[in-house]
């Protein structure tokens, strides 16, 4: 079975091109090709369809075989492959997700794709739809207690669940542990993604984020998205500014006329390979 490894700033995925491939248990195969020792080392693992309401498709899986609704980075990289593999010569695609429809920009550089902008639609804050177990309809920097450390969160989907919270530095943290007791509190009952954000400046941040199923990841597409959101609702960001996280900037737009955030960003192939299917 032929794989493709890409990244989008840093947030790596195998990719397996389902036109030309079948996989019958992706999430047997996304825990061992994820295993940087054994096997080919990634945050998870992203499956390329046909589509019979899109132009392409999208099912991806976490390193622990959990399937995902959608991830931000591994949709610009999608929208490489299609268009530098020849599947289509359109500069603007529509990809079918878990977390909806989502459309792709596409801006190639002497015909390979550098960068993609994508429109990841509007955020969902109503507690019920995030979901989160919460009183009021909203939880916006509400200071919980996570087994007796009380951190302050705010609660934001973008087709999944996001739990952001500011803290003073990034590089001071204890992101796994306190990562972890978030993700896996009872108030989120699908789990969530926990991004932790520093403000640089209105339209600068850093972020660190702690992947529900994979742990720390050098991106999150949707990530940072819900990171914009939580900034602007908390006066801390503009409502277009750039996150810098380990793996590299993302610029992120939350549009005010159709309230759609966009996000832009890299997407680079690292390389090819084949593996026992």
């Amino acid at each position: 079975m032929k794989f493709t490894k890409m990244h989008g700033a840093g947030n790596d995925y195998v990719y397996i091109d389902c036109f030309q491939e079948k996989v019958e248990y992706p999430k047997e195969l996304a825990i061992r090709v994820s295993d940087r020792h054994k096997g080919i080392g990634s945050d998870g693992l992203v499956l390329i369809l046909p589509s019979d309401t899109c132009d392409f498709r999208m099912r991806m899986f976490n390193m622990d075989g959990s399937e995902a609704q959608m991830c931000g980075n591994a949709t610009r990289c999608i929208g490489k492959y299609v268009y530098d593999n020849g599947y289509t010569q359109k500069q603007k695609i529509t990809l079918e997700t878990k977390a909806g429809v989502k459309i792709l920009e596409l801006f190639p550089v002497n015909g390979k794709v550098e960068k993609v902008k994508v429109d990841m639609g509007e955020p969902v804050l109503l507690t019920s739809k995030v979901p989160v177990k919460w009183n009021e309809e909203k939880l916006i920097n509400q200071e919980i207690d996570f087994n007796s450390e009380k951190i302050a969160i705010t609660a934001v989907s973008m087709g999944n669940p996001h739990a952001v919270t500011f803290v003073p530095s990034v590089t001071d943290l204890e992101l796994e542990r306190i990562g972890k007791k978030i993700e896996n509190h009872p108030m989120f009952p699908e789990k969530t993604n926990v991004e932790f954000v520093e403000i640089l400046s209105p339209n600068r941040a850093k972020m660190r984020v702690w992947e529900r199923g994979s742990g720390e990841t050098q991106a999150c597409g949707t990530g940072a998205c819900a990171t914009l959101v939580a900034a602007v609702l908390n006066n801390k960001l503009e409502r277009k500014a750039t996150i810098s996280l380990l793996g590299g900037d993302l610029e992120l737009e939350w549009n005010e006329k159709n309230n759609h955030v966009y996000m832009t960003g890299e997407a680079v192939k690292v390389f090819e390979g084949e593996i026992e299917a």
